[in-house]
């Protein structure tokens, strides 16, 4: 038996990962959400990220004690630096940070196809798109948050077939956010 890939994704209300002007400050990681997140990583041998999520994430994680005094920064930041990460681009030759970049969903396929590469896909539109229409995301697990942006990045970039779904969970954490957790 093989990997699985779990796609983790805060939205808001109306659909959208980021808002019209890339703003990305909207989800609030409260002590429940912030639990279940840490949680989702210890069943990650690795992290996944498109090129753009990447940069986003490189830029800050390995400095987030110094960037933030969040508690879930706090406690994640070194998590984040020694799990091992892949990124998926077209463009991005190398990576710090204990990653590695592969080329494209045929890549990522082979490595799903063997056991222990279990895989946690954190936001990006694009990539999420192009691995659900390869059929390579396993289980979605969906954080909508108590906002309207009235625009900007779709949670999928495009939705270019149908793909039916079972839902599996739904829970509300901090008594704000709620999960729709489906799988394939």
């Amino acid at each position: 038996m093989g990997s699985k890939i779990v796609h983790f994704v805060h939205q808001s209300l109306d659909g959208f990962i980021e808002g019209p002007n890339g703003e990305f400050d909207w989800p609030l990681m409260g002590p429940e959400l912030s639990a279940y997140s840490h949680e989702l990583t210890e069943f990650a041998d690795a992290f996944l990220y498109g090129r753009v999520v990447w940069e986003m994430m490189s830029g800050y994680w390995p400095r987030a004690e110094e960037l933030s005094t969040d508690p879930h920064d706090v406690k994640f930041a070194p998590i984040w630096r020694e799990t091992p990460k892949i990124v998926v681009s077209r463009t991005l030759e190398k990576a710090d940070w204990n990653t590695r970049v592969l080329t494209g969903p045929a890549e990522l396929a082979e490595l799903k196809a063997q056991p222990g590469n279990n895989l946690v896909l954190f936001g990006g539109s694009a990539l999420a798109s192009a691995l659900t229409e390869q059929g390579l995301i396993d289980e979605y697990c969906v954080f909508v948050h108590p906002v309207l942006l009235g625009g900007g990045k779709p949670v999928f970039a495009r939705a270019g077939q149908r793909l039916d779904l079972r839902l599996v969970e739904t829970r509300t954490f901090d008594e704000r956010v709620v999960l729709l957790r489906h799988q394939r």
